[in-house]
C-alpha cells in the first residue's frame, strides 16, 4: 500500500482529513486565563520534538520573506499577501508533528498545495486591513509635519509637537491593527483545517480572540518578556522563540476550536 500524501486536501468540508482530532466548533470556546501560558508551553513541547527541523523551517521562512521583499515595487506587498499562505502550510506541519507524522521543511510550501486560493484571498484581506489601519496614522503624521513647517520647524516646541504627533500616530495604528491581528490569528488554521472561507475564518478568529481576551493578555505579556530575553544573546534566542510562538498558535487553535 502506498504512503499517504501529507498534503492531501480534506475529503469533506464536514470532516477535513487534515484537521486535528476532535469535534470542531466554529464558535470556539472560552478557556481559563492560565491557558495563555499553556499555549506557549505546548508550543515549546512541539518544538522539542524536532528542534533542528523547526530552526531550519524558520530560516527558510525568513529567507523566503527577504527574497520576496527584494522584488522591485511589488515585493513588500507580495510578502504581506503570501504570509498567510506560508502560515497555513506551517499550521499543517504543526498538525503532522502533533500526530506523530512526518514533519519537514516541505510544510513551509504546503499552503501552495492546499486551500491556496482561500489563503491568498485571506492575504489580500489582511493587506487591505493593514492599509486601512495605517491611513489614519499617516494622516496624523502628515498633519503634524505640516503644522511644524507652518511654525518654522526649528524651535524646540515644534520638534516636541512633531514627536508627540508621531507617538499618537503609532498608538492609533496599533489600536487599529489589533482587531486586524485578532481576525488573522487563527484564520489560516481555520482555512486549512476546516475549509472555512476567508471572511468566515476571520470572523471566527476575531470572536475567538475576543472571547478569550484575558488568556490572550497573559499570553501577550509572557511573549513580550520572552522576546526581551531572546534578544539578549545577539537575537539568537529567536531561533527558539520563533518556532515556539508559531507552534503556540496551533496549540491555541486546538484548545479553543477543537474539543476532545
Amino acid at each position: 500500500m502506498s504512503e499517504s500524501n501529507p498534503y492531501q486536501p480534506p475529503v469533506t468540508p464536514a470532516a477535513p482529513a487534515s484537521a486535528p482530532a476532535g469535534a470542531f466548533s466554529a464558535e470556539g470556546r472560552a478557556v481559563d486565563a492560565g491557558r495563555g501560558w499553556e499555549w506557549i508551553a505546548e508550543g515549546f513541547a512541539l518544538f522539542k520534538k524536532q528542534p533542528g527541523m523547526w530552526i531550519l523551517i524558520l530560516i527558510v521562512l525568513v529567507a523566503c520573506s527577504i527574497l520576496i521583499s527584494l522584488v522591485p515595487v511589488i515585493g513588500s506587498l507580495a510578502n504581506l499577501l503570501l504570509m498567510q499562505v506560508f502560515m497555513g502550510g506551517v499550521m499543517l506541519g504543526c498538525r503532522a508533528l502533533d500526530n506523530g507524522e512526518r514533519f519537514d521543511v516541505g510544510y513551509v510550501f504546503a499552503g501552495f498545495r492546499q486551500n491556496t486560493s482561500d489563503l491568498v484571498v485571506l492575504g489580500l484581506l489582511a493587506l487591505v486591513g493593514w492599509i486601512i489601519a495605517f491611513i489614519p496614522a499617516l494622516l496624523i503624521m502628515g498633519g503634524g509635519a505640516f503644522m511644524a513647517m507652518m511654525r518654522g520647524g526649528g524651535d524646540m516646541a515644534s520638534i516636541g509637537a512633531l514627536g508627540l504627533t508621531f507617538v499618537v500616530a503609532i498608538l492609533v495604528a496599533l489600536a487599529l491593527l489589533l482587531p486586524v491581528y485578532m481576525a488573522l490569528w487563527f484564520a489560516p488554521s481555520l482555512v486549512v483545517f476546516n475549509n472555512l472561507k476567508p471572511i468566515d475564518a476571520m470572523k471566527a478568529s476575531f470572536l475567538a480572540c475576543l472571547k478569550n481576551i484575558v488568556p490572550f493578555l497573559l499570553y501577550g505579556i509572557i511573549l513580550f518578556v520572552l522576546c526581551v530575553v531572546a534578544a539578549i544573546p545577539l537575537g539568537l534566542g529567536f531561533l527558539v522563540l520563533g518556532p515556539v510562538a508559531i507552534a503556540s498558535i496551533y496549540a491555541a487553535y486546538r484548545d479553543i476550536f477543537v474539543a476532545g
